[in-house]
Order: C-alpha cells, then sequence, then structure tokens
C-alpha cells in the first residue's frame, strides 16, 4: 500500500460561511485555522493546500473569556529604534478594525511559511452581518451547536 498525496487539481474547494456573533476567539480560531488548511479532510496533505474557503461575519461580537478583553496586548514593531508599540483587546474590537483580533488568532494557529501566507487569503473576515460572497453559496458553519464551550454563557 502506498501513502496517499493529493494534487494541487484534485482538491475540492468548498466556501463555508461563520457567524462568529458570541463565540469565543481561541475556540472559532483553531477551527477556522484547521478548515483552512484542510486537516478535516480525509486527503489532508501537508505541503498542498487543501482547504476550504471561509467567509466570518460578525467579527466585532466575538467573546474573549476571563480578563482577556481588558488585559490582552498585541505588540508590534514599527521598523525604528524604540518603535515597539502595543495595542489591548478592547481597543482593537472597538476600533475601526475589529476583525483584525480574530485574523490574528488564526494566523498565530497555523505554521508560518509561503503555504500558511497562502491559505490565509482563503480566509475573508467581515466585522458586521454583511458580505459579498453569496454568488459563491456559502454553506453556514454553525460551530456554536459542536461544542457548548464554544459560546460564552452569559
Amino acid at each position: 500500500m502506498k501513502t496517499f498525496s493529493a494534487k494541487t487539481a484534485e482538491v475540492e474547494k468548498k466556501w463555508i460561511l461563520i457567524d462568529a456573533e458570541g463565540l469565543i476567539v481561541g475556540r472559532l480560531a483553531a477551527i477556522v485555522a484547521n478548515r483552512l488548511r484542510g486537516k478535516h479532510k480525509p486527503i489532508f496533505t501537508p505541503h498542498i493546500d487543501c482547504g476550504d474557503n471561509v467567509v466570518i461575519v460578525n467579527a466585532e461580537k466575538v467573546v474573549l473569556t476571563g480578563n482577556k478583553r481588558q488585559a490582552k496586548t498585541y505588540y508590534w514593531h514599527t521598523g525604528f529604534p524604540g518603535g515597539i508599540k502595543e495595542r489591548k483587546a478592547h481597543q482593537i474590537l472597538d476600533g475601526r478594525f475589529p476583525d483584525r483580533v480574530i485574523r490574528l488568532a488564526i494566523q498565530r494557529m497555523m505554521p508560518g511559511g509561503p503555504l500558511t501566507r497562502h491559505q490565509l487569503k482563503n480566509l475573508r473576515v467581515y466585522a458586521g452581518a454583511e458580505h459579498p460572497h453569496e454568488a459563491q453559496q456559502p454553506e453556514a458553519l454553525d460551530v456554536a451547536a459542536m461544542n457548548a464551550k464554544n459560546t460564552k454563557k452569559g
């Protein structure tokens, strides 16, 4: 028996729609990272883009557990001496680009490299409920129903 290795032409990519309202960021990011890589498929091949296209809506309504909304800090460097910058999670979620919290969580759950950068182009995150991908007929994936821990209990 030989080891199966998928070819790029054999891969069938689907479109998936996820409503992130009330979902916990880390659990959502883990599920989406696996979908983007294609690890949920039996034909998964590590060096081929086997993943699906994922559309996430309502990114501004995600939940961070514990004190993370106030305490979690995102750092970046401008490239200039002394150019380290920081921003708290609540500032990003209440700011102009709340989708960046989800985008960074997903990116950091994937291995670094050229293939990961290519797979991240299959991710579309929108702050509101509207998205321009109706023509692709995305299938809804109910992440909240997968596990009771995926949502924050009020």
